[in-house]
């Protein structure tokens, strides 16, 4: 079995696949001071839960955009699961050329998208990730990682707008009942999120422009679910689970 890791500034996601089915997968809050065993401890607890014996796992693929935890995570994978990581940096198999002026530049998990991506629609697509920052990922019809744009994330734009407007209140992120908000929490809740979908179809339709050919989309990250229904109208397809998708592709390709 493998167990990947997607790290992320917020979350931290894993999944475990036997061959090409994803079994079991959590989604965790990314705590940078935690230590090897807090690491180790929480993986095999988690993998305990679903039934599956941490013995089972025979490898672990990781892309990380956080640094300081990569040494963390490369004990945690030696010292509990008795294996070497396979990190997503400069130097692994991944099937996609980078045309970024500097590929170190770019983040794992955005090559990991795109390599999900390609594989999924053998064509040119455009990955929205709503992370940390919404992130936009071009992949030409030849699966070149073409570039692309990175916007506030929706959850610390929010948070931004409470902690520099004295009177506004902190709100929870969802569909407001209209868009003309007839009191301060609607009026927020209708600029976060109908801004939010205003901004994914403006960057999209100019993205396509700029692409020239025909173009699939697809949405990924932990905050696609708060966003489900709107963006279900602006985005050929949407997927929770994309990266570590990418993650099992990539590991095939480096075996």
């Amino acid at each position: 079995m493998l167990l990947v890791m997607d790290v992320g500034n917020t979350n931290t996601v894993l999944g475990v696949y036997e061959a090409t089915r994803l079994v079991a997968h959590w989604r965790l809050t990314t705590v940078r001071d935690r230590t090897v065993d807090e690491y180790g401890i929480l993986a095999r607890n988690l993998l305990s839960l679903a039934g599956i014996e941490a013995s089972a796992i025979d490898a672990l693929i990781v892309a990380s955009v956080v640094p300081p935890l990569n040494s963390v995570l490369e004990a945690m994978a030696r010292g509990y699961f008795g294996l070497r990581p396979l990190f997503v940096e400069p130097g692994v198999k991944t099937g996609m050329p980078i045309l970024y002026e500097n590929p170190q530049e770019v983040g794992a998990d955005r090559i990991v998208n795109g390599v999900a991506a390609y594989e999924r629609f053998k064509s040119a697509a455009i990955v929205v990730d709503f992370g940390t920052a919404t992130t936009f990922d071009a992949i030409s019809s030849k699966g070149e990682y073409m570039g692309g744009a990175i916007a506030p994330g929706l959850a610390i734009s929010a948070e931004a707008l409470f902690e520099r407007a004295a009177r506004l209140p902190r709100v929870d992120i969802r569909r407001p009942p209209k868009v003309i908000g007839r009191n301060t929490t609607h009026s927020l809740q209708a600029g976060l999120f109908y801004g939010y979908i205003a901004l994914v179809q403006g960057i999209l339709e100019r993205m396509r422009q700029e692409m020239g050919e025909k173009v699939r989309t697809i949405g990924t990250g932990g905050l696609v679910s708060a966003l489900e229904a709107d963006l279900r109208a602006v985005l050929d397809d949407l997927d929770p689970n994309l990266t570590l998708e990418g993650l099992r592709i990539i590991h095939e390709r480096n075996r």
